[in-house]
C-alpha cells in the first residue's frame, strides 16, 4: 500500500489538505449544524456565538473542499451538506464523508461540538489559575 501512495505524491496533498479542513472543531461543528437542513450565515452565527466573518471564513473553506453547498436568495447565502459528499447517518448519530481519496465516519459527538466544548472552571480552581506561581520554592 505504500508503494501506490507513494507513487501518487499530489493524491497524498489532496488527502491532507482536505483533513486539514476537517480538523477545526468549528468546521467540524458546523457540519454538524448543517446535518438539520440548509441554513443561514445568520442563523448559523446565532448557534455557533461567533461573529460573521468567522463563520463566513469556515464555510469558505468547507466550500472549497466540496463539503458544503451554497445558494443565493436575494441577498442572503444559505449553505447545506453538499450530499454528495458528506451525508448524516441514521438519527443524527454522526456524519459520513466519501471522496474519491477519503471515506471517514465521524461520530455524533464530533461534529455536533461536545468534544470541542470546555466546562467552566468552578469558581475556586479560576482564582487558583490567576493566582501568581512562585518557581522554585
Amino acid at each position: 500500500m505504500l508503494e501506490q501512495l507513494s507513487a501518487r505524491p499530489e493524491s497524498l496533498g489532496d488527502v491532507a489538505r482536505f483533513l486539514r479542513t476537517l480538523s477545526d472543531p468549528t468546521r467540524l461543528r458546523l457540519l454538524g449544524i448543517l446535518q438539520d437542513g440548509e441554513q443561514n450565515v445568520t442563523a448559523l452565527r446565532r448557534k455557533l456565538a461567533l461573529p460573521q466573518p468567522t463563520v463566513s471564513h469556515h464555510l469558505a473553506l468547507l466550500r472549497s473542499a466540496g463539503l458544503v453547498a451554497n445558494r443565493r436568495d436575494g441577498k442572503q447565502v444559505f449553505y447545506s451538506l453538499n450530499r454528495q459528499i458528506a451525508s448524516p447517518l441514521a438519527e443524527r448519530r454522526g456524519l459520513n464523508i466519501v471522496t474519491d481519496a477519503v471515506e471517514l465516519r465521524i461520530s455524533h459527538a464530533g461534529v455536533n461540538g461536545e468534544l470541542s466544548r470546555q466546562a467552566p472552571l468552578p469558581d475556586a480552581d479560576r482564582e487558583a489559575s490567576r493566582a501568581p506561581v512562585a518557581l522554585g520554592e
